[in-house]
């Protein structure tokens, strides 16, 4: 597990800085890439997610199926894998703030802006479709805010790909409760 900033060396190339925000399945580092010299994100894998076979095997599919999008509005998937117990999936860094800190911050957004980032926020999410991955968690704290105006949708980290199995277990369901569609809270599969 991850401990000390600036020590922690994943697969002998990502070395690990401060930690950038945590949610219910993992946390988020900031971290170069020893190899290729460059800034990433990691994002480790919570517990007990990090124990469960059959949760890693699904979280390692669908972390390819996200490496296969490429689109200015998603945060791109560079690599994903394990290292001595330590699960983790690797993206690109994106400075800037999320929409959620935003909003708290100054409230609502002045309505030409609101509808440039839905704009975004829906090309993100068509680009996914088209592929046929499922983001299951769009919410504020999931999309980015850059300082160059762009916007750019994170964290397909619980998206899953349709039509393979879900990752939702029996009585469980993924996501922000706050942000869940109701098909999605009444247990019933996401499609696009």
């Amino acid at each position: 597990r991850p401990t000390e900033v600036g020590s922690e060396l994943v697969l002998g190339r990502y070395r690990l800085g401060p930690r950038l925000g945590a949610g219910g399945f993992g946390t988020v580092f900031a971290a170069t890439d020893e190899r290729l010299r460059r800034p990433v994100a990691v994002k480790v894998l919570a517990a007990p997610f990090d124990r469960d076979r059959s949760f890693l095997e699904r979280f390692r599919r669908e972390a390819r199926a996200a490496a296969g999008l490429s689109h200015p509005n998603i945060v791109a998937v560079f690599d994903s894998g394990s290292d001595d117990g330590t699960h983790f999936i690797v993206t690109e860094l994106v400075e800037g703030e999320t929409l959620a800190d935003r909003l708290r911050r100054d409230g609502p957004m002045p309505p030409e802006e609101t509808v440039a980032v839905a704009v975004d926020i829906a090309r993100a999410l068509a680009a996914a479709h088209d592929r046929r991955l499922i983001h299951r968690d769009i919410k504020p704290g999931n999309v980015m805010l850059l300082p160059d105006g762009r916007v750019k949708v994170v964290d397909f980290g619980i998206a899953r790909a349709a039509g393979s199995d879900t990752l939702t277990g029996t009585g469980v369901v993924l996501g922000s409760t706050a942000d869940l569609p109701p098909d999605q809270a009444g247990g019933q599969t996401a499609d696009e």
